[in-house]
This record gives C-alpha cells, sequence and structure tokens, in this order.
C-alpha cells in the first residue's frame, strides 16, 4: 500500500510516498536468469571488502547517446563519443575515460565497445571490472597483451604484468589501473588494477571462490538499471559522503537543518543511479522498516533546501519529485535541472541529504 502526503513545508515540493512492505531481497540470481538487473550482476561479482563501486553500463550510454560505432572503431571515434556522453554526466564513474583513445586503439577495447564497467574501491586498493562482448573479445585481448609487451602469466586466469614502466611505452594517457589484467574468458570479463593482490583478490570473487559484496544488495535493488551510479556502504558513505567531510562552518549549518528537518538514522547502504532520460534515482537502506518511514520525510525535508559544503540550494541542482519509504530503503526521485551534472557532482560529497 502506497500513501500520498501533502507537502509539510512551503519549501518542500514534493509529495512524499510512504509505501509499507517489505523488499524481499532473496539468494543470489544470477543475471542470465531471474530478476537480478545488470548492475546487481556487476556487483555480486565484487570482493566482499568493497567500500565504493562506480558504474557504468557502457551499452545502455551508448544507446542514450544515439552512438553505432560497431565492433572496431578508432579512436578518434571514441573520443567523440565519450565527449557526447559526458555532456549527459555519463562519464564520471569510469576509470578508463582519460585512457579510452589509446586503449581502443592498442588494446582493441574502450567504452566504445565495452558492454559495463564496474570500478571497485576498497582499503586493499582498487579494480576495474570489465564485461566484453563475449568470451572471443577476451581472448583476443590476450594476444594484444602479448604483442604489448605483458608478461603472461602461466595460469590462464592469472594476472599479467605490465607494471609502471610498460604502459607509458604504450601510450601517454593510460591510467595506472592497467598495469596489471586479469583475463576470465569464461565468464567474458577483464579485470585490471595497479596493484597484483587485490586484482588477485577479485579474481576470486568473480570466479566464486571468495565471498561477494552483499551488504548494499537493498540499495541496488531499488536503483533498478541505471546507465551510472556511484554505490557506496553505509560506513562508506558516513565517512566519505555525508558531512563528516565537510568543514567545520557547513557542519554547524548542517546541523541546524538537520535539527529542523527530523530525526535522521545511520545509513547501511546508498547507491545514487542516472537513469534513461536524466533522471536520478538515490537510494538509502537503514537498520529496519521503521527507521526507514521516519527518515523518508526528514531527508526528503534536507533535500529540498539548502546544501552546505555543496553551495546554493539542492533546487539549484534539482527537483525532488517524489520521495517514498519500501521497507528498509528510501527512495529519493531528483530531475536535474538543465546543464546541471548531478551525479557527477554530489556523487564526492559533502551531501546533507546524506548525512549520518
Amino acid at each position: 500500500m502506497r500513501r500520498r502526503l501533502a507537502p509539510g513545508r512551503a519549501a518542500l515540493a514534493v509529495l512524499l510516498v510512504v509505501a509499507l512492505g517489505v523488499v524481499a531481497v532473496g539468494g543470489l540470481l544470477w543475471w542470465r536468469g531471474g530478476d537480478e538487473s545488470r548492475l546487481a550482476h556487476a556487483v555480486h561479482l565484487a570482493p566482499a571488502g568493497t567500500e565504493r563501486a562506480s558504474w557504468t553500463d557502457w551499452s545502455a550510454v551508448r544507446r542514450e547517446v544515439g552512438a553505432d560505432l560497431g565492433d572496431t572503431p578508432d579512436g578518434e571515434a571514441v573520443a567523440a563519443f565519450l565527449d557526447e556522453a559526458f555532456t549527459s554526466d555519463l562519464t564520471s564513474t569510469s576509470a578508463l575515460v582519460g585512457s579510452s583513445r589509446t586503449l581502443q586503439d592498442e588494446f582493441g577495447f574502450s567504452p566504445a565497445t565495452l558492454e559495463w564497467e564496474l570500478f571497485v574501491q576498497s582499503s586493499d586498493g582498487a579494480v576495474d571490472i570489465l564485461g566484453m562482448r563475449d568470451e572471443d573479445a577476451v581472448d583476443a585481448l590476450a594476444g594484444r597483451l602479448r604483442d604489448l609487451g605483458f608478461e603472461e602469466p602461466e595460469d590462464d586466469d592469472g594476472v599479467w604484468g605490465g607494471g609502471q614502466d610498460l604502459l607509458p611505452r604504450i601510450g601517454p594517457d593510460l591510467t595506472p589501473e592497467l598495469q596489471y589484467v586479469a583475463l576470465l574468458a569464461d565468464e567474458g570479463l577483464v579485470l585490471t588494477s595497479d596493484q597484483v593482490a587485490p586484482l588477485e583478490a577479485a579474481v576470486e570473487a568473480a570466479r566464486g571462490d571468495a565471498d561477494t559484496l552483499s551488504s548494499v544488495d537493498d540499495v541496488v535493488a531499488a536503483s533498478g538499471e541505471p546507465l551510472a551510479a556511484s554505490v557506496f556502504t553505509g560506513g562508506y558513505a558516513c565517512r566519505n559522503l555525508a558531512m563528516a567531510a565537510a568543514d567545520a562552518d557547513d557542519q554547524e549549518v548542517a546541523d541546524a537543518l538537520v535539527e529542523r528537518a527530523g530525526e535522521v538514522h545511520p545509513m547501511t547502504g546508498f547507491a545514487m543511479g542516472l537513469r534513461a532520460g536524466g533522471d536520478l534515482r538515490v537510494a538509502m537502506s537503514f537498520e529496519d522498516d521503521d527507521v526507514a518511514r521516519a527518515d523518508a520525510q526528514s531527508r526528503a525535508t534536507l533535500a529540498s533546501g539548502p546544501a552546505p559544503g555543496q553551495g546554493g540550494d539542492f533546487a539549484d541542482r534539482f527537483t525532488l519529485e517524489e520521495a517514498a519509504s519500501t521497507g528498509r530503503v528510501v527512495t529519493l526521485d531528483l530531475v536535474p535541472e538543465p546543464g546541471q551534472y548531478v551525479l557527477s557532482d554530489l556523487s564526492s560529497g559533502p551531501v546533507l541529504f546524506a548525512t549520518c
């Protein structure tokens, strides 16, 4: 059951919908079957210790901007595509954009040909997980790596060693995240990192031999099929996205705004996703249904007023179209104002309505 409420303040130009019920997230549903989204499939490949995951559905981005690049575009075509995607705020979650021209010309893949990309970060390091078109595309990359001078591993799923000295010889714009590469042809995956240890751990998780990220399942499920998204564990969001990241003056202003808006509680997960057509959905999960229901109104109020730490008001950046509480999850549906890059601006914080 969903219940509509009249706006509680003149500043809150939003209808708050409180939905009672439980979001059922039962078991692991693989992307090739069941109800799991592409984002959820990718997140369930990430190591359990992941704290932040940055998602780009490159095949969907190409459809969104109307790019028809074929299987073997040149670097110039890739650059033109990414310029177009940038204007729609669809590139900030990728670790590969600055390297894309050389990637396509030398490695034979790039955001212009990838299916999707999930850049995962933890205290142990960062890994880029790449969904390729098919097994053949992964096999073809092995030959490219060999020709480029990467050291071939003994095992098929071992780490190809490039290191910091090799990449500059290939091209001046390559991200350090490409120093080491692992190829999982059966899974259609390529994993890269600037360190061997986190890459090996990510390979184990992607192959199903180690625990994977699950603490953000609720917010990922609520996000649907975003073109680009930032996903945080609750602890990471509270430390790095919320007002704890703001300076002292902004924190003082935020405290006063929160006191007026109502009680807020720590999140267990957070996601912000940009959807086809340009709208955004923010999803926040909490300890239980009652906490989420209590936070729905206060966080909607916070998302409709001043934006300390960002400057100005949130209304300068977006219209809060609807807020909802469903089970343990609160969602805020945002419509960006013309020319505003809401995902890239707000995914690095501090964000008042994500306060803990």
